[in-house]
């Protein structure tokens, strides 16, 4: 497969179908974390729009926590049904589910009238953005070309700038308006990523691996035929890729039922578990927290007051996010993962080492030079965490998880995620406001086991596909794997005859999810 990759020399804009895909698949999957980052930049600009501040009677730091870290709480409730909807009704089915429930919760944020409406509106939306989020993550890396998967992978979390900017940019706007409109205004324009899902989600096709799973083989190779090959059904690429996903899948058969307790059953499976847990620990407990929804309250402790400054700061700080964010989503999957991901850990250590020790120095002095280096350090912060755990993370965990486990061990990743976001965020406001910049040096110890965890336990998965990385730690299956493949590729065993699919037929990607009759 790799040296079949390498010979391929057509770049994906030159090729007509392929180039359709990833334009549907921009709104319908990669564009979803636009939610997140719209989410944490509005509760981050909210804070500084006094319309907001009046009509929740000026919230302390409890009740702002709460206020932010519902939404986690909201994910947390529903992490262990996601899977059963993922494998169960499919990729396509469990992002609308989603994306439907969090239309629901941004028109209920919107017109809250207290503060339980704001909090019930806000579990939903946290509720429904882990359907679509495991779902989607799934979906890119199974219908991605496999010589684009990691890099649009990688452009999956990009996304979340998008909507932190638009969310900065609304709230700057508004956040000197007198009425409620200052703050209900951001909060109904939540819900436009979900409505780009709900959309055009029709027009994306299934996961040709779900369907293969399921039996409807003619089906999936339609879609590898169409995508991957440009209509050409006798490439060897895609019936090399059609049999190494027919194998994995076979080999994976025994374990189809597994629980979740079975997830720790084997050795494999435990690394697996464990990798997936500290990466959802690691991506909210290296100090990104502070800055997507506290960045109000951090400027508060280094003598910056002024709700104009504090939203300037924040739409910055956002644009710069996005900029960098895209362009290492676009150049860190060429990259060895364990060398991105140690770069990016032993940068966040030394950058949140410096912005603390310059914390503390503004806490004694007062001075401009501390409250000028912590903003500084704030801004690199950004691109240094962006390597790793922004650009790769969803990338590293479809590579790492087989398939038969890879939307639980996603939703692993997940609960473990949104228990530390929130722990973060009901307890970050309580921290900054009561031990201010000594706070920081929980997360300069963190960051330090981090280095340590990537070095020692990370594998390597870079510059092989899904169904060679399904084995990752189990060679001899691995071994059996390939054995299977090469046979399978010589017997020239495909699931239609060549020439048999009607690719008038196949453009409408919704035709091959009905037409199994």
């Amino acid at each position: 497969m790799a040296r079949m990759l390498a010979e391929d020399r057509v770049p994906w804009y030159q090729k007509r179908n392929l180039r359709m895909l990833y334009l549907v698949m921009f709104p319908t999957c990669i564009g979803i974390e636009m939610t997140s980052g719209f989410d944490s930049s509005m509760m981050n600009g909210l804070q500084a729009v006094d319309s907001w501040v009046s009509f929740f009677h000026n919230p302390d730091s409890s009740i702002l926590g709460l206020m932010s870290a519902i939404y986690s709480l909201g994910s947390i409730v529903s992490l262990p049904f996601v899977p059963f909807v993922s494998d169960r009704l499919g990729r396509r089915m469990a992002i609308l589910f989603g994306s439907a429930i969090m239309v629901v919760g941004a028109v209920l944020q919107m017109a809250a009238q207290n503060f339980a409406m704001f909090v019930i509106a806000r579990f939903l939306l946290g509720f429904g953005i882990p359907f679509a989020i495991v779902a989607a993550s799934s979906m890119i890396g199974e219908l991605s070309y496999p010589k684009e998967r990691a890099r649009i992978g990688s452009l999956f979390n990009a996304s979340w700038f998008i909507g932190a900017i638009v969310a900065a940019g609304v709230t700057l706007g508004t956040f000197a308006m007198s009425t409620t409109w200052g703050w209900r205004i951001p909060s109904l324009l939540q819900i436009c990523p979900s409505l780009l899902q709900v959309t055009f989600i029709w027009f994306l096709p299934e996961s040709p691996r779900w369907l293969i799973s399921k039996g409807r083989g003619e089906e999936a190779f339609a879609i590898l035929v169409k995508y991957h090959a440009e209509g050409d059904a006798d490439s060897l690429l895609v019936k090399t890729e059609y049999a190494e996903i027919e194998t994995a899948l076979a080999l994976e058969k025994e374990s189809e039922k597994i629980g979740w307790k079975d997830l720790f059953s084997t050795p494999g499976l435990r690394k697996r578990m464990l990798i997936a847990s500290f990466l959802g620990l690691a991506t909210q407990w290296s100090g990104n927290g502070l800055t997507s929804y506290f960045l109000s309250k951090i400027l508060d402790n280094v003598g910056i007051h002024d709700n104009r400054v504090k939203s300037e700061i924040n739409l910055g700080l956002t644009c710069w996010g996005f900029v960098n964010a895209t362009f290492l989503a676009l150049y860190v999957p060429r990259m060895k993962r364990r060398t991105a991901y140690l770069i990016c850990t032993c940068s966040l250590l030394l950058i949140f080492t410096g912005w603390t020790i310059a914390s503390a120095r503004y806490a004694l002095t007062e001075g401009q030079a501390a409250s000028r280096a912590v903003i500084a350090f704030i801004f690199l912060y950004s691109p240094a965490y962006n390597i790793g755990y922004n650009a790769l993370t969803y990338t590293f965990l479809v590579e790492l998880f087989p398939f038969h486990i890879r939307a639980k061990g996603i939703s692993i990743f997940q609960w473990w995620g949104r228990c530390a976001g929130f722990f973060n965020q009901f307890v970050n406001p309580i921290g900054i406001k009561n031990a201010g910049w000594k706070y920081y040096l929980s997360y300069v110890i963190f960051l330090g086991f981090e280095v340590v965890f990537v070095y020692f336990l990370f594998p390597e998965t870079s510059g092989k596909s899904l169904e060679e990385l399904a084995f990752l730690f189990e060679e001899k299956v691995q071994e059996k794997q390939n054995e299977l493949v090469e046979r399978e590729i010589q017997e020239d065993t495909v699931p239609v005859t060549p020439g048999s699919i009607d690719l008038k037929k196949t453009d409408d990607a919704f035709y091959i999810e009905t037409a199994r009759e």
